[in-house]
């Protein structure tokens, strides 16, 4: 397949699609000629096993095969109204894997939309890995204030560590730092929170902002007291996630932060990158 006739094939599916109810949709009558399919009967044979793996996909097909009518132009200048149905672009999607694959229009749509569902699961990985890395950061701020904060009222950082381990004991029902790091197979020389799940991490964040909190509002002094409180509050973030059906000791590792973090930093400068030379590009021209 040519470059020219791949472009042409894109932007027809493009220029295709249209606002129905507030959602992206195309007209299975005009995906019928850039599908390359002579008759509609045919097509919508095609459009019939598409329903199907909708359906055995646990989908409503309602929700993505909208039966409507539309006026069609007439050869002798008139206009007669015919039936159609609105799709979502998973229909199109579906109706491509669905179609016959000898077809070049068919082939392309089969690649294009397994190139768009890639880009999908990218974006939505990258967002995932944007969250993580902001509760992380999120959580070391929170630390950092709650041991200016009790440093102030007596205790070192030997106290303020033994009290973030006794906090994680509670959170972790029972398991220690230590314990959860040698269950999760972290090096000794890491965080624990560099390898946990978000939800894990914003609960270590939560519990932690609420000792801030409510040391300063009890003014409560010295280890004892303060230590106390973070378990306190550790527990009633545990008891939140137990009620939910959460045990956070038995949810996976997730992948090492930093390596996250090395990711998102090399899109960020390949981005950047690509700009400078689409830029300097744009200057020659």
């Amino acid at each position: 397949m040519k470059k020219e006739q791949i472009r042409e094939l894109f932007n027809q599916f493009e220029n295709a699609c249209y606002g129905y109810k507030g959602i992206e949709c195309w007209s299975a009558r005009e995906l019928q000629i850039i599908f390359n399919y002579a008759e509609w009967r045919n097509f919508l044979k095609v459009i019939e096993k598409a329903n199907e793996a909708c359906q055995n996909s646990g989908n409503t097909i309602s929700d993505h095969f909208v039966d409507i009518n539309k006026m069609v132009d007439l050869g002798s200048g008139s206009k007669r109204e015919v039936e159609d149905i609105a799709l979502t672009r998973y229909a199109c999607y579906l109706i491509a894997q669905n179609g016959d694959a000898a077809k070049t229009e068919i082939a392309f749509a089969q690649t294009y939309f397994a190139v768009q569902t890639r880009k999908q699961e990218i974006i939505e990985q990258r967002l995932l890995d944007i969250a993580r890395v902001t509760a992380r950061e999120k959580l070391s701020k929170s630390e950092k204030k709650l041991s200016a904060i009790i440093y102030e009222r007596g205790v070192d950082d030997r106290g303020f560590a033994l009290i973030r381990s006794k906090g994680d004991q509670a959170l972790f029902g029972g398991f220690s730092t230590n314990d959860m790091k040698h269950r999760l197979q972290i090096p000794d020389n890491r965080p624990l929170a560099d390898f946990l799940p978000t939800l894990t991490i914003k609960a270590k964040d939560f519990a932690t902002e609420l000792t801030s909190h409510n040391v300063t509002e009890k003014d409560l002094k010295g280890e004892a007291p303060i230590s106390r409180e973070h378990v306190d509050n550790n527990l009633a973030v545990r008891k939140i996630l137990r009620e939910r059906g959460v045990k956070p000791e038995q949810l996976p590792p997730s992948e090492d932060i930093k390596k996250v973090q090395r990711r998102l930093e090399g899109d960020k400068n390949k981005v950047l990158k690509d700009a400078r030379k689409l830029i300097a590009k744009k200057r020659k021209e």
